[in-house]
């Protein structure tokens, strides 16, 4: 099977737009929803849930009111402030405790527990174009590198049981530890980019990770025609960096409307100019020779 990730290096550059518009052409396909910290792909989606289980990650300290003497030396030393001192004794804020686990390992009377806890879900559901793995990470919770990491496995399960040919994985925003997460043995990256100053310096700095991780990339520019100069520029440096750039997206007001009414592009207007231009896309990107080794 091919894994395609659509990336962007900042949130709102229209990726999910467009990972949702792929999904709606795309055949023998399964959707993967990578952007756990901020899921919304479902919106377009309207996933049809069918399992959900909790996703477990990291740890946080609790003290243990029994076995505690109140010695203080855990306020001493978590270096994170989440050791307070109340009329009640020390108590451990969970929302500041970073599961270091120094208080745990140092702690005389061995009174302070460290489960595991969880973070937030995963689901497998089903769609109108098919199935799809998406999860919601909760507020304020890490580890969504691993919770990325679960979610394309799972995936690639559905795909391996079912014999569908490829994965569209709408990944997250930046360059961080989920996105490092979500392109790794990737088969092709397409970089969403958009025609500002910013916009030009987040496509560089996807495109290097993806040189890193030596997964091909492509790039299509949304919005083209809001500022020709940077889209002269992105197109620029895509040939410096030898990146294809496998269309140019207009502006166009029906994106808005159809996410509105919780549509794709095509549902909404099979014939508007950017169904055509990302019809079109999507060609090339299947045509291209990484996606058919």
């Amino acid at each position: 099977m091919k894994e395609l990730i659509v990336l962007s290096g900042k949130g709102g550059t229209g990726k999910t737009s467009v990972s949702a518009a792929f999904a709606a052409i795309a055949e023998n396909m399964v959707m993967c929803d990578a952007d756990v910290d901020a899921a919304d792909l479902y919106l377009l989606l309207d996933p049809d849930i069918q399992r959900r289980t909790d996703f477990k990650g990291g740890n946080v300290a609790l003290i243990n009111p029994d076995k505690c003497t109140q010695c203080g030396l855990c306020h001493e030393l978590c270096k994170f402030g989440a050791v307070e001192e109340t009329e009640q004794g020390y108590e451990i804020d969970e929302i500041e405790c970073e599961g270091c686990g120094v208080c745990v390992d140092l702690c005389p009377e061995n009174a302070i527990d460290f489960p595991i806890k969880t973070c937030g879900e995963w689901y497998i559901s089903d769609t109108r174009f098919g199935p799809m793995v998406h999860a919601k990470l909760g507020i304020a919770e890490e580890n969504s590198g691993k919770l990325v990491a679960l979610v394309r496995q799972e995936a690639k399960k559905i795909a391996e049981a079912k014999k569908l040919d490829l994965i569209i994985t709408d990944g997250p925003p930046g360059i961080g530890c989920p996105v490092i997460a979500s392109i790794g043995q990737a088969t092709a990256v397409l970089i969403v980019a958009e025609p500002t100053v910013s916009g030009l310096h987040d496509m560089e700095r996807v495109a290097d990770l993806a040189a890193f991780f030596k997964v091909p990339a492509m790039v299509c520019i949304n919005k083209y025609d809001l500022n020709d100069d940077q889209t002269d520029a992105i197109e620029k440096t895509a040939m410096d960096k030898n990146i294809e750039v496998v269309g140019n997206i207009p502006f166009d007001p029906d994106f808005t409307k159809s996410m509105i009414q919780g549509k794709t592009i095509f549902e909404y207007d099979n014939n508007s100019q950017a169904s055509r231009v990302i019809k079109g896309i999507w060609n090339k990107i299947m045509k291209n020779p990484v996606m058919n080794k």
